[in-house]
């Protein structure tokens, strides 16, 4: 028979086989939501000590990153003051956002700019302009272009509809894509190509700056 020593380093044994892994995804998402270093740390904390009290309810199969994304983002709600849950842009029409990010990139075509997010350092540029999004954009670029979540385990985490997890999404890529830019140039990176004829896209430089 099991004794009661024996079940705690079962339980401690399984905590670390489906929780700490999340470790790396939670820090980064901490840091979203805080923009601080070490109130981001003091998050990933809180976050990984509720999860060990409440490991009781996490049922084996579930998916343990959004279990974990979840309890984050919970703490980080009740330790701060929220004036309003959804941003003023969450009805934006995503066709509309699709149309606009297209044409960002034409201009950019035409001013001979469109490589310029091909040579900037997009780990730290990425960093940055993600840390200019409003709390909600950032959050939600964090959980889907990041975590990889899909657009309803991201909705869960955040507790809000999938349509808005969507035109989150849509409106983000598009502020991102505009702040790269804005980057690179600042950085003093002209155009030594000719311009190419793909668009640049956003998500993917997001992924590629985990």
């Amino acid at each position: 028979m099991s004794t009661g020593r024996d079940a705690a380093c079962e339980r401690d044994a399984a905590f670390e086989r489906d929780v700490l892994s999340c470790l790396p995804g939670i820090a980064r998402f901490a840091r979203s939501l805080t923009r601080d270093g070490p109130a981001a740390d003091d998050l990933v904390q809180e976050t990984f000590l509720m999860a060990y009290r409440g490991y009781h309810t996490f049922r084996t199969g579930d998916n343990a990153m959004r279990w974990m994304l979840t309890i984050c983002r919970n703490a980080f709600l009740r330790d701060r003051e929220r004036g309003s849950r959804f941003s003023a842009l969450d009805d934006v029409d995503p066709n509309t956002e699709s149309h606009d990010a297209a044409s960002a990139h034409m201009a950019a075509e035409q001013r001979g700019e469109s490589d310029l997010l091909d040579r900037l350092d997009i780990g730290p540029a990425v960093d940055r302009a993600l840390r200019g999004l409003a709390e909600d954009f950032r959050v939600t670029v964090v959980l889907v272009d990041m975590e990889g979540l899909s657009y309803r385990e991201a909705a869960v985490v955040e507790g809000v509809p999938v349509g808005t997890i969507r035109s989150r999404l849509f409106r983000a890529r598009r502020l991102l894509q505009d702040q790269l830019y804005e980057f690179a140039r600042d950085a003093g990176l002209r155009s030594a190509s000719p311009p190419s004829a793909d668009p640049v896209s956003a998500e993917s430089l997001t992924r590629s700056a985990k």
